[in-house]
C-alpha cells in the first residue's frame, strides 16, 4: 500500500535551468570546485521548484546527468565512446543518439555516479518529502551498445550490464536511499516484439539484492526523446507478464495517450501500487487543477486510494522549465481537491 493514499510523486528528471544549458557548452571555462558549485546549484532549483510544488516525493531532477541514462556510459569501462550524432539534421529522433562500441570486458569500477547524487540530494534536500533515485535497468544500458564478438547480441550485453547495475542498487541502499525506481523504457517499448516473461526474468534478477530493503518502483513508458515516443503506445502487449515484476509500485503514463487502458490500473492494483501519469509531458496544455481533480477521480473508478499514487508521464526533462513548474503545482493542487473531498 501507498505510504500516503493519492501520494503526489515525478519520475525523476526535471529541465535544467537555462544557465546550466549554457555553461555545459563551456565546460572548458570552469575550474573543477566550480563545477561541484554548479551542480549543488542546479539541484537546488529543482529541489526548490519541486518543493514549492508540495510534493510528496522528490528527486535531484538528474540535474547531473546528460540526459536520463546517456551520461552512465562515462562511468563504463570497456567502450569507445560515440563521438558525433550518426544524424545531425532534420527532425528530433532517437537515431539522432549514437551507439558505443564495446572494445573489451564492460565493467563500472568507479559505479555508475547514483550514489554520489543521492549523496547531494541528501545533503541538499530539506527534511519532509521522502527522496527518491531512479537507475535505469540492464536492459535500457544495453541499448546504446554495439554487440560484438564478446557480447554477441543484446541480450549478452544486458547479462554483463546487470551485475554493475545490481551493485549500483545494493551501494543506494547502504548510503540511505529508500526508494528506488528502477527504469526499463526498453522493456515497455519492445514488450510487442520481445518475450515479455524473459524481460520479467532479467528485470527481477537485477534487483533481487534489494527486494525488501527499501520501496522498489519502475516506470513503463514509451519514449520521451525530444517529446518524441519511440514504442508501440500499448500496455496491452506487457500485462498480465509485467504484473510479475518484484516491485511495489508500477508507473503508467496515461495523460499523453487519454487515459487509453486505463482499466489496467485495476489489474495493478490488484497486486501492486500503481503511479498514474495524469500530466502530459509531451504538451505545452497546461492542465488546470479542476481537470487534474477529473483525473483522480476517474483513476479511483479503477483503483482505491490507498494504491494510487500520481506524477507526470515521464521525466520532465524535455519540458521547459516554466510549463514543468506550473503543470507540477497543478498536479498537487488538484489531486489535493480530491484528498479534501475523501477526508484524506
Amino acid at each position: 500500500m501507498q505510504p500516503r493514499p493519492l501520494r503526489t510523486t515525478v519520475i525523476g528528471s526535471y529541465p535544467f535551468p537555462a544557465w546550466l544549458e549554457f555553461a555545459c557548452q563551456h565546460l572548458d571555462q570552469f575550474g573543477k570546485d566550480d563545477l561541484a558549485e554548479m551542480q549543488d546549484d542546479a539541484v537546488i532549483a529543482a529541489l526548490h521548484d519541486q518543493i514549492a510544488a508540495g510534493l510528496d516525493v522528490i528527486t535531484d531532477g538528474e540535474q547531473t546527468r546528460l540526459d536520463f541514462n546517456l551520461s552512465f556510459y562515462g562511468f563504463l569501462g570497456g567502450i569507445a565512446l560515440e563521438g558525433a550524432s550518426p544524424r545531425r539534421w532534420g527532425p528530433p529522433a532517437h537515431d539522432q543518439r549514437g551507439k558505443h562500441v564495446v572494445v573489451g570486458e564492460l565493467a563500472a569500477p568507479r559505479g555508475l555516479g547514483v550514489v554520489e547524487e543521492f549523496k547531494r540530494l541528501q545533503r541538499l534536500a530539506p527534511s519532509g518529502p521522502t527522496l527518491k533515485a531512479s537507475v535505469p535497468g540492464p536492459y535500457t544500458l544495453s541499448g546504446r551498445l554495439l554487440p560484438c564478438p564478446r557480447y554477441p547480441d543484446r541480450y549478452a550485453l544486458t547479462e554483463a550490464l546487470l551485475p554493475l547495475v545490481q551493485r549500483e542498487l545494493v551501494a543506494l541502499v547502504e548510503a540511505g536511499c529508500t526508494e528506488i525506481t528502477v527504469d526499463e523504457p526498453s522493456m515497455s517499448c519492445y514488450a510487442h516484439k520481445e518475450d515479455p516473461a524473459h524481460f520479467v526474468e532479467i528485470f527481477n534478477r537485477t534487483v533481487a539484492p534489494v527486494v525488501g530493503k527499501c520501496r522498489l518502483s519502475t516506470h513503463l513508458c514509451f519514449g520521451n526523446y525530444k517529446a518524441r515516443a519511440v514504442g508501440l503506445r500499448r500496455y496491452a502487449p506487457m500485462f498480465p507478464a509485467f504484473l510479475g515484476f518484484t516491485v511495489d509500485e508500477i508507473h503508467v503514463e496515461m495523460a499523453s495517450r487519454e487515459f487509453s487502458e486505463i482499466a489496467i490500473i485495476g489489474d495493478i492494483a490488484k497486486v501492486k501500487d500503481v503511479a498514474v501519469g495524469i500530466i502530459d509531458v509531451k504538451s505545452y496544455y497546461i492542465e488546470p487543477p479542476s481537470e487534474v481533480a477529473e483525473r483522480v477521480r476517474l483513476c479511483l473508478r479503477h483503483a482505491p486510494a490507498e494504491r494510487l499514487a500520481f506524477a507526470p508521464d515521464c521525466g520532465l526533462s524535455q519540458t521547459a522549465r516554466w510549463a514543468a513548474k506550473q503543470k507540477l503545482t497543478n498536479m498537487v493542487a488538484g489531486v489535493k481537491i480530491v484528498r479534501d473531498e475523501l477526508g484524506l
